[in-house]
């Protein structure tokens, strides 16, 4: 059964940060609130939990995951980002965006889209989130808790009800946006949107 932490969202108390870090450090799948919606994390480095995520999340290798870095200078090391996308990104995060660069060798291979060497990363405006993030000190591979039939969940109790036998712990933050991320490509020469959620992407020009 998963341990179940009610973390204040604007104030997480600091106990209860570390112990959620400490079940990420030991392999353990997290339901994390976020600036959009839910999302499933675990250890960046962990090969067997990134496939407990994904089967517990009904997805396979072809589905993208996302790091979730604390700041500009964390995605800097796991993705390459020039002049004019660092301006983009310095405008929009933290925020609810999702954006594709191109992936440095700090990416595992796993995780990287195998054709284009690619990466979606961001960094979340959520409190609860960047703490935890700043107590582990590196990013967090994660996606969005969607249901293998394509439900946002955004109720912790809910959350708890269908997944408390599959994962390790779930943070009650409070409800979250029902809107996924924004999604921006940077990969090329012009931004593209990829999918429209909850963040204006004006912010990126389009």
């Amino acid at each position: 059964m998963s341990q179940f932490f009610q973390i204040h969202p604007d104030n997480p108390q600091a106990r209860l940060i570390k112990q959620a870090a400490q079940i990420v450090g030991s392999g353990g799948i997290v339901a994390l609130p976020t600036d959009s919606c839910y999302a499933l994390v675990c250890h960046l480095d962990d090969k067997a939990a990134v496939e407990k995520l994904r089967r517990v999340r009904g997805i396979d290798e072809k589905h993208h995951l996302t790091l979730l870095c604390r700041d500009l200078s964390e995605i800097a090391q796991y993705a390459r980002v020039d002049n004019k996308q660092f301006r983009l990104l310095k405008a929009a995060t933290p925020g609810p965006y999702t954006v594709i660069l191109e992936a440095t060798r700090e990416v595992p291979r796993r995780l990287s889209h195998p054709s284009r060497k690619t990466i979606g990363l961001r960094v979340p405006e959520n409190a609860i989130a960047q703490a935890l993030l700043a107590e582990l000190g590196q990013p967090l591979i994660g996606t969005t808790l969607i249901t293998p039939d394509d439900v946002l969940l955004n109720d912790p109790e809910e959350i708890r009800e269908l997944l408390a036998k599959q994962i390790d712990l779930i943070i009650d933050g409070g409800a979250c946006s029902m809107e996924p991320t924004t999604v921006i490509d940077l990969s090329s020469d012009e931004p593209v949107l990829v999918r429209q959620g909850r963040g204006d992407a004006a912010m990126f020009g389009l």
